[in-house]
């Protein structure tokens, strides 16, 4: 939360981690204390010092010697050098009374307890003043259980502005793995068209063949239709580990395709024809398609179920490409074969 005053900022976010911790999922609400640190506060009577024609520099260097220290020389020791600094020894910095006792002196001559020429007051000061950018900032920390951070966030922009206020000049900023979300998934925005255009190309260079590189191309969308099935099954929301887990899926799905669709080609120069290229071609690669799936799948099982240190992010990624995997494996031993039939057939007869 930021702002200007310090004394705005306590209550408003006492007020906000009330409404944190009536949210689902909301866990361990905690405050950053500003305020609440006992201070002394010493206040110099300009009428009493006036009196005795004291200057209120005068009885400012008088207070710093005592509880900061003034340097008033150095010591050399050889080649080193040190400050020589006058100050009260730590057990009367703490002793309001020795301040009181402190003699100013006067131009007169006489000297004048401080404690009569300047009030002496325990207040409650800010304990921490932070900034960011050059404005305050208060920090309202809440662990999220048992949900997705980006619900959460929404449930708390939607709660707070319904609920409350905020004073003019202040506003809130959402920061820690929710910020990290959105960073990554502006990152994934770019990173995905780049890996989908890059592997159509690596395709179309592998087969030489528009056409065939988009029917091999076929099986992404299947194989993110099972990952997102296999995510809602499990009630896991999309996360940037999942996100990952879809870039690795596309190259694992377009495998099985290449190896499919380079037999047919294959037996096709050898003189069959479509149909029993086909035909032959996923009979001898069924093996091969399923053995790349199995390995994979059976591979990301235990990270899937995995519960210890770091389950938060395998989880997903496991589960996206098993789910993937077994759609996708069935498009390339069903759905890609009558697809790739169908065309080059049409494209014969054309």
């Amino acid at each position: 939360i930021f702002g200007e005053d310090l004394g705005k900022l306590a209550p408003v976010g006492d007020e906000i981690a009330t409404i944190l911790g009536s949210i689902r999922g909301s866990a361990d609400v905690r405050v950053q204390q500003i305020e609440g640190l006992p201070q002394l506060q010493i206040r110099v009577d300009r009428d009493r010092i006036a009196r005795y024609g004291i200057n209120v520099a005068d009885v400012n260097i008088l207070i710093q010697t005592a509880l900061a220290g003034t340097d008033v020389g150095r010591i050399y020791e050889g080649e080193k050098q040190f400050d020589l600094v006058v100050k009260f020894q730590k057990e009367y910095r703490s002793d309001v009374d020795a301040l009181r006792n402190l003699l100013v002196p006067a131009p007169g001559g006489q000297r004048v307890r401080l404690g009569d020429v300047a009030v002496f007051d325990m207040i409650e000061g800010p304990a921490e003043i932070t900034h960011s950018a050059g404005r305050r900032y208060l920090v309202v920390e809440s662990n999220v259980r048992d949900r997705d951070i980006e619900s959460f966030v929404n449930d708390v922009k939607a709660s707070i502005a319904a609920k409350m206020k905020l004073p003019t000049g202040y506003t809130i900023a959402y920061g820690g793995e929710f910020e990290n979300l959105e960073r990554a998934r502006d990152r994934l925005v770019i990173v995905v068209p780049v890996a989908l255009f890059l592997i159509f190309i690596l395709l179309f260079m592998s087969v030489n063949s528009i056409r065939q590189a988009f029917i091999i191309y076929s099986a992404i969308p299947l194989a993110i239709i099972g990952g997102v099935v296999a995510l809602w099954i499990r009630d896991m929301p999309f996360s940037i580990s999942a996100g990952v887990g879809f870039i690795a899926l596309f190259g694992v799905a377009v495998l099985n395709g290449l190896v499919m669709l380079s037999y047919y080609n294959k037996l096709i120069l050898r003189g069959s024809s479509v149909r029993d290229a086909v035909i032959s071609g996923s009979e001898t690669r069924l093996r091969p398609v399923l053995t790349t799936a199995l390995v994979a799948s059976l591979g990301f099982i235990p990270m899937a179920v995995s519960t210890s240190a770091g389950a938060e992010v395998q989880r997903p990624l496991a589960t996206v490409v098993i789910g993937g995997l077994i759609t996708s494996t069935m498009l390339t031993l069903v759905v890609l074969p009558v697809i790739f039939d169908w065309l080059e057939r049409r494209q014969e007869a054309a």
